[in-house]
């Protein structure tokens, strides 16, 4: 059942949790209504509307708008028919409160008729006070007049002497303690990443800089790429960068209880800079929590694409955050200053018209970097990614056809193919039978390389991450459960040689199966999102899985199978799970029936996982409904910023 569907009667067959929780807290709204002396009417409304509530958040809403709820619930007798009565009778209720006085109520209705769970109309107004408050204007006081001269010295000129938005970003990070980067993949968020912390560790030697990501795989990654990006900076800066990142639970410390850390407002961080990077993986309570745990002086940079996937919880923060690029005109005088250029060169990235009410709401803290440095601009993969982006599904399936044939026959074969000749865009059938024979060839050279060096962690791992599997859903005839159980029983049947004999072939764990963790293990220094590798064990000794670890020796590190927390065999991933990571070659299947979680998102998430080739089983229909459909999620964080701009300027 939808959020915009919240009369009875409807449920669809079989149990689902999320209706499960949604009619239990229904049913107790509407006794605590009656309880606090509502009009029986006025609870009545008060549980629908608890009901669809509780139904959006489960589907990463953060609100629900009465507007909506007055549609699904026209014409069911008995309930309000607009969303003025629907706020008329919620306010009767006794268990709705307001922005201004939310009180001990379990449901907030705001002034532009929101209806939220109070925890989560908490979140907005803490996160937006923080980012308000890291948002001011705080200046390069540490610099002097070398400032410039550093910033012109890190970063190359423009082509055409036009604006560097990288080196733009850095100054503004300069000028404030909030920076939010928004960019696809290639173009160049990590390079601009370097460069600011090198000036930063340039004006205030010592400076103690923390890298976080949602994952434990995001922030391996991002750690890996800065290291690799700073290979050019002078020695003494170079060492001052940090080498490892964390997750954001991991560097919060968790408690063992849920959404409780031992870093929090009154314990914050011992820290002079943030760099979160796949923010948009950021869910809103962990965004309040993260961001109430960064002392108040500390600078905040977040880095994500806007483009890809929000967080699986409640919430679109990075989203929101990053909707609207603008300067005012005192940030473009101080911007030109810094870096050497007229103050009316630096024009900002127009943001369409959906986002112009997001103008006022977050100052000067927005940059998009939108010139991409991985792919050449008429590359196969960049028309691809910009194509979904725009929501031009005709023009997506264009370059999926011209693609699978390998050949552009505009301008020979510079867009369409590789220079090995192989088809950037590969195209095929979703039928199981096609689509699983073709992942199994993109397993080939990993099974090849077990085969060739059964002992040998780095390169089974790097052969494991060339090619991936990203599934759309997880139980389905083409969801990440079926294709994992495919996948592996293909691969242990190649891996037959590599079996202790005896082994069970039945068991779960064999070797050459990757798995992911799918819960946090301090204990194991294990995280949600690792992936591991099982190799052979030593004859007679119990099967070890093998994870990436800078710190361990040869920079792999075993764990016994037996040990491992939650996990899962890995040859195929949810697209949300893949975010933070890149492959040579990504692979997309897509379901043959309709499903709400075929978005334009999704769609753009996994192809800008591939470097070098899409791989895409589904149909025409099922990816021009994809494209067709951009992701609304509904929130206040906006309005919020806005509310809190509004209440200091009077203050």
């Amino acid at each position: 059942m939808t959020p915009g569907s919240p009369v009875p009667g409807r449920a669809e067959a079989g149990f689902d949790p999320a209706q499960a929780l949604a009619d239990g807290f229904a049913a107790q709204v509407q006794a605590w209504a009656l309880q606090r002396g509502a009009p029986q009417a006025a609870a009545r409304a008060a549980q629908q509307a608890a009901r669809a509530l509780s139904l959006a958040t489960s589907q990463g809403h953060v609100c629900w708008p009465l507007a909506d709820l007055a549609q699904a619930s026209a014409g069911t007798a008995g309930l309000p028919d607009s969303a003025a009565a629907w706020a008329q009778a919620l306010r009767a209720s006794q268990v709705v409160g307001t922005a201004a006085a939310p009180g001990q109520a379990p449901l907030v209705l705001d002034d532009e008729s929101r209806l939220y769970l109070q925890r989560d109309f908490e979140h907005e107004c803490a996160l937006a006070r923080r980012l308000l408050q890291a948002a001011q204007r705080s200046g390069p006081a540490r610099w002097g007049p070398e400032l410039p001269a550093l910033l012109q010295g890190l970063f190359p000129a423009a082509p055409g002497g036009g604006p560097n938005w990288q080196q733009l970003a850095a100054a503004l990070a300069l000028r404030q303690r909030l920076l939010v980067i928004s960019g696809g993949p290639g173009t160049g968020k990590t390079t601009t990443v370097v460069q600011l912390l090198a000036l930063l560790l340039a004006g205030q030697p010592g400076c103690r800089i923390a890298l976080a990501a949602p994952t434990g795989k995001a922030a391996a990654r991002m750690a890996e790429a800065l290291q690799a990006r700073a290979a050019g900076l002078p020695e003494a800066l170079r060492h001052g960068l940090p080498t490892q990142a964390s997750t954001v639970h991991r560097l919060l410390g968790p408690t063992g209880t849920p959404g409780v850390f031992r870093h929090h407002a009154g314990q914050p961080l011992a820290i002079d800079a943030l760099v979160v990077d796949e923010a948009s993986m950021l869910d809103l309570a962990l965004a309040r929590r993260l961001l109430d745990a960064v002392p108040a002086q500390a600078r905040i940079v977040l880095l994500g694409d806007k483009d890809q996937l929000s967080a699986v919880e409640s919430g679109a923060v990075f989203s929101d955050l990053s909707a609207h690029p603008a300067l005012s005109p005192a940030a473009r005088s101080d911007l030109a200053q810094l870096c050497g250029l007229p103050a009316a060169a630096i024009v900002p990235p127009a943001a369409g018209p959906a986002d112009a009410a997001s103008a006022a709401a977050l100052p000067d803290s927005v940059v998009w970097l939108q010139q991409n440095h991985r792919f050449a601009a008429d590359s196969a993969i960049g028309q691809l990614a910009r194509a979904v982006q725009g929501g031009q599904a005709a023009a997506v399936l264009a370059l999926l056809q011209r693609g699978d044939r390998g050949h552009d026959s505009r301008s020979g074969s510079s867009a369409g193919e590789q220079d090995n000749g192989e088809p950037a865009l590969r195209w095929c059938d979703p039928a199981p039978s096609q689509a699983l024979a073709l992942a199994e060839s993109g397993y080939a050279d990993y099974i090849a390389t077990l085969l060739q060096q059964p002992g040998d962690a780095a390169a089974a791992h790097a052969a494991f991450g060339r090619f991936r599997l990203l599934c759309a859903l997880r139980d389905s005839p083409s969801g990440v459960q079926a294709a994992n159980a495919r996948l592996a029983s293909r691969a242990r049947q190649q891996l037959a040689a590599l079996q202790p004999a005896g082994s069970d072939p039945a068991a779960a764990s064999f070797a050459g199966r990757p798995v992911m963790v799918l819960r946090n293990d301090d204990s194991l220094g294990l995280f949600n999102g690792d992936i591991g590798i099982t190799l052979p064990a030593a004859e007679g000794g119990a099967a070890q899985v093998w994870f990436a670890d800078a710190a361990a020796p040869g920079g792999y590190r075993a764990i016994a199978a037996a040990r491992l927390p939650a996990h899962e065999t890995a040859f195929a991933m949810s697209v949300h799970k893949s975010q933070g990571s890149e492959f040579d070659i990504a692979m997309l299947w897509l379901p043959a029936t309709p499903s709400r979680v075929l978005t334009r998102e999704l769609l753009y998430t996994a192809v800008t996982r591939a470097r070098s080739q899409v791989w895409l089983a589904a149909s025409a229909q099922r990816v021009a409904d994809a494209v067709g459909t951009p992701t609304r999620r509904h929130s206040g964080l906006l309005s919020r910023l806005r509310e809190v701009a509004a209440r200091d300027a009077q203050a």
